[in-house]
């Protein structure tokens, strides 16, 4: 039996900061970024927008595009690491959501609905996890969503690689676009390369003496949580590269491969915290699974081999076949966390699509990471129907429609500083208010759909 995606739908803001415009501000050539890095275009919550709107509205597109019931929703979801509370989960706005502006208070009582949190990997733990739901009762349907907003301090060195949205995967047995194989390799660690911890303050740093009361805080420390992580950028690669490296070598020793098990993959899809990550964190793995291994490894200068290699026809020719094309959205987005590795699986669909070029029957192969630290290796074959399950979807049409805003537009709204939105609020959810002055419902945050 064939468990996987049968529909996929995305969000994304409807305006972004032209890359080039970020680094003449910040006095770094723009083809550092654009050249080096692969980035063209920063895509940035409007003042109305949070990890809510962004899972509600794909999550509305998938129902509405394909003409889903409640009945065929059994299960919501949620990959994320942008949740909006420390207790009620980003699942449970969506569903009631859906129910009040797709169809009935009570209409999917019956879903269950959680999130999921391990940085970027939290969907594809999700998708797993409904995978085996499927398994064991192949007549329900599940929902994946991935959502968040990829955030870093300003003049940071992640500053430019920001970015946001949300994918949403129809789940179910005889999937349209793609079924996915059983084996599943893991490779986990325990680091700290990437964390969001909660910071604190004493009272008395802020001008508070004698543990007086604010803000209903009794304690003599106030918690802070920033959207900005902590991380250290090069030690955060080399976990990517253990991680995934350990999660390649496993799933090949799983499947009793001989050959290089990258060259079994038409696609090679992996989470990517900027457009270009992929292409430089296989170069290693290639490598090791190739007739060059023995070479790398008898090398003077291992790192001048690698960075030689990297630069041959050879590798140059497997990029643009199998990465190349799961870049592109990439690159006219930015990082969008949990979401980075579907959006790359949409962007390989959507430049197939486009190319008409024949891929059913093909194996994807993907590379999934989460700091923290956990790597997830499988793969995922094409279905005869996926062009007609992937028609509505409209990715590259949608990323050419957005609107670009200025450097000063982008640092208000990363500040919030702004009241009003940058943009109309036409056909999307939108964060209406919060609640401030009851104080049983005090940071409740409420949402509505605006025509």
């Amino acid at each position: 039996m064939n468990i996987g995606i049968d529909a996929i739908s995305f969000d994304i803001p409807s305006i972004y900061l032209p890359i080039a415009s970020l680094a003449k501000h910040r006095n770094i050539e723009p083809a550092k970024l654009e050249k080096g890095l692969g980035l063209h275009k920063m895509a940035f919550p409007d003042v109305h927008q949070d990890s809510v709107v962004f899972a509600a509205n794909a999550l509305k597109k998938l129902i509405e595009q394909h003409e889903l019931t409640p009945m065929n929703i059994d299960r919501i979801y949620v990959g994320t690491e942008s949740a909006v509370d420390g207790s009620k989960p980003i699942a449970t706005y969506v569903h009631s959501l859906m129910e009040e502006t797709l169809f009935t208070t009570g209409a999917l009582s019956h879903c269950d609905v959680v999130d999921l949190m391990f940085a970027c990997i939290g969907g594809v733990d999700a998708l797993q996890n409904c995978l085996d739901y499927i398994k064991a009762n192949p007549t329900k349907k599940a929902v994946v969503i991935t959502t968040d907003i990829a955030k870093y301090d300003l003049a940071s060195t992640g500053e430019y690689t920001q970015g946001a949205g949300a994918v949403a995967l129809y789940i179910t047995a005889n999937p349209r676009i793609m079924a996915f194989n059983e084996d599943w390799a893991v490779s986990t660690q325990g680091v700290f390369d990437f964390f969001k911890p909660h910071h604190t303050v004493s009272k008395e740093s802020i001008g508070i003496k004698n543990n007086d009361p604010w803000q209903d805080v009794l304690e003599t420390e106030i918690s802070i949580h920033k959207q900005q992580p902590v991380f250290d950028g090069q030690y955060s690669n080399q976990c990517y590269l253990d991680r995934v490296k350990d999660a390649y070598t496993r799933l090949k020793e799983m499947k009793n491969s001989e050959g290089s098990l990258h060259e079994t993959w038409h696609s090679v899809v992996m989470h990517l915290p900027y457009c270009f990550q992929a292409r430089r964190i296989f170069t290693q793995l290639y490598i090791a699974d190739s007739s060059h291994a023995k070479a790398y490894k008898t090398a003077e200068d291992p790192k001048d081999f690698l960075k030689t290699f990297s630069k041959s026809e050879e590798y140059e020719n497997f990029i643009q076949q199998k990465i190349y094309p799961t870049e592109i959205a990439s690159g006219q987005i930015g990082n969008m966390y949990a979401g980075s590795i579907f959006m790359a699986l949409l962007s390989a669909l959507s430049h197939h699509e486009e190319q008409d070029d024949d891929i059913t029957g093909k194996t994807f192969g993907f590379l999934a990471y989460g700091s923290g630290s956990k790597s997830k290796a499988f793969e995922g074959v094409i279905q005869p129907d996926w062009r007609d399950a992937l028609a509505p979807t409209k990715l590259f049409e949608t990323l050419g429609n957005c609107t670009p805003i200025t450097v000063e537009q982008y640092k208000q709204l990363h500040k919030k500083e702004l009241d009003q939105s940058i943009l109309t609020l036409k056909n999307e959810f939108v964060l209406d208010f919060v609640e401030q002055e009851n104080p049983v419902l005090r940071g409740a945050r409420y949402y509505r759909w605006s025509n």
